[in-house]
């Protein structure tokens, strides 16, 4: 996995966006301007909301993937080259939909 792949995927969600909202180099995709998966400026791997703090736990346990710095815990971190590229996608999808699902029902009617 690499940033490139990350943002590939990413652009293919609907309503995505990317941002640099810290400067420096991060790739913060979002939502209706919430934000689903963050590479930091380092680009070690990518921060994903989970369901919930139980589901992060449980990826922490299995060690698919680590603590998120500086996020809730029930994001994320996902270094690269420790996980599959499948793994990396169902991740991605899951965080976007997690925070897709919470948005205005209108908001997200006009993703499509």
């Amino acid at each position: 996995m690499s940033r490139e792949l990350v943002n590939e995927i990413c652009k293919d969600f609907a309503g995505a966006e990317k941002s640099d909202p810290w400067g420096g180099g991060h790739d913060a995709w979002k939502v209706a301007d919430k934000m689903f998966a963050c590479i930091g400026a380092m680009g070690t791997g990518v921060a994903v909301k989970c369901p919930d703090v139980e589901t992060a736990d449980m990826l922490k346990d299995a060690g698919v993937a680590q603590k998120a710095a500086y996020f809730h815990k029930s994001w994320v971190h996902l270094p690269f080259g420790t996980t599959s590229e499948e793994e990396f996608r169902h991740r991605l999808a899951v965080s976007y939909d997690t925070i897709r699902s919470n948005l205005p029902k209108k908001v997200q009617a006009a993703l499509g």
